[in-house]
């Protein structure tokens, strides 16, 4: 029999003290839709699995908005998808290292991308891929004009941000189970 192995990126939850969800309870919700081998990684929503068939993100959005009465788009990916984002930085060692990741729910239009390049502000940086927003800061995060709202609004897609940390995080507990 084989498994798949997932990665659920949860976007918005437990930000500023909006939709809050425990990850033990989070946890539970998953292990209760017979998902296997369920451990999350800090408050920001990842959580990685093992299932006997395919999953579709919808049915996880599902399963937390009856549970939890919001929804919460969940972007679902493998380790060698988020691998690959990672290899593909086009920053150098010292800013991919302080560079966010705003992975991508779907591909951006041409025209949606193409806007959102003629934005420019001092000490930041983008590069914009089909499957993530490469995003550096000079200043830090907290400073920062753009974020995964303003990547939202100007591509028209739904994105999840994850730091570098979490990015090696998430490899390194996939990798070991």
């Amino acid at each position: 029999m084989s498994m798949y192995r997932y990665i659920a990126l949860l976007r918005g939850i437990n930000v500023s003290g909006q939709k809050k969800i425990l990850m033990a309870d989070l946890r539970a919700l998953f292990e209760s839709m017979g998902l296997l081998n369920v451990q999350t990684y800090i408050q920001s929503g990842n959580v990685l699995f093992h299932s006997e068939k395919e999953i579709a993100s919808e049915y996880l959005s599902e399963a937390i908005e009856k549970q939890y009465g919001w929804h919460v788009p969940v972007l679902l990916t493998t380790a060698g998808e988020l691998q690959t984002i990672l290899d593909r930085c086009p920053f150098p060692k010292e800013k991919k290292e302080k560079s966010y990741f705003m992975i991508l729910f779907k591909p951006p239009s041409t025209k949606n991308t193409e806007i959102t390049l003629s934005y420019n502000f001092p000490n930041e940086q983008f590069v914009i891929t089909p499957q993530c927003v490469y995003y550096y800061c000079a200043t830090g995060y907290g400073r920062a004009k753009m974020s995964g709202n303003f990547f939202e609004q100007k591509l028209q897609v739904t994105v999840t941000a994850r730091n570098f940390r979490t990015m090696i995080k998430l490899l390194e507990i996939a990798n070991s189970t």
